[in-house]
């Protein structure tokens, strides 16, 4: 089982021999026995993460190498849920929302003006999930339950909130390669629905513990952060080039 350990805002999720596809400054495929949920401090503005990482991990005596995710939101609102073969953590703040407007002429501005062309800075808040299975995955379908559960995410937060994510979001999922072999990890298949499930239940019970005592922004522009891709594309059907 994915076994989660919190010390002094550090949330260890641990699995002897365990794969992961991580988003984010230090994701990517990785083996590893743990994936970290960190908390920064207020104000943090290094850029030296891997350091920073490493110091916090230290401190706080885990010795196990994996990658980590960073969030200003506290570890104590930290939340689990399980089902089957799944288990999810999540750690949700909204302080910096991201809305996709579906009419974006219609759009309110965002807090910090207009959407941006460049990357944004990380600001704090994120909604950050770790999501294990004991199946196997191949690496095309671990990317597929990843893409499961942003997607699960998204719909979550919509209900809460009314936007699908925030700007500086992170998932890492995982698989034991030596359990029983899933081959899909689809919102049909006894993986991808659990991990549906899981994620909504963490991202629901951490917004609930994090907003017990404050209120959540009630639109990107009364929030301290965020931002509306509000931009116009060019749309074309590739079936009749003229």
């Amino acid at each position: 089982m994915f076994d989660p350990t919190v010390r002094d805002g550090v949330c260890r999720c641990l699995r002897d021999g365990a794969r992961w596809l991580v988003t984010g400054w230090d994701g990517g495929y990785r083996d590893a026995d743990a994936v970290y949920n960190v908390t920064v401090p207020d104000g943090f503005d290094r850029t030296d993460l891997a350091a920073f990482r490493d110091e916090r991990l230290r401190a706080v005596g885990f010795e196990d190498l994996g990658p980590a995710l960073l969030t200003g939101v506290s570890m104590a609102h930290a939340r689990c849920a399980s089902a089957g073969p799944v288990t999810a953590l999540a750690t949700a703040g909204v302080s910096n929302p991201a809305a996709l407007p579906m009419d974006p002429q219609t759009s309110e501005s965002t807090a910090e003006g207009s959407a941006a062309d460049g990357p944004q800075d990380w600001r704090p808040g994120t909604v950050n999930v770790v999501v294990g299975t004991e199946r196997s995955l191949a690496n095309g379908t671990l990317a597929e339950l990843l893409a499961t559960c942003v997607e699960a995410k998204a719909a979550t937060l919509s209900d809460l909130v009314g936007v699908p994510g925030t700007t500086s979001d992170a998932i890492a999922v995982g698989c034991v390669p030596e359990g029983e072999r899933a081959e899909f990890a689809g919102s049909a298949t006894e993986v991808g629905s659990r991990a549906r499930a899981c994620v909504r239940d963490a991202i629901r019970a951490s917004f609930s513990s994090r907003y017990a005592e404050a209120e959540p922004p009630e639109s990107v522009a009364g929030a301290e952060y965020g931002v509306v891709t509000d931009r116009k594309t060019d749309v074309w059907n590739p079936a009749d080039p003229d």
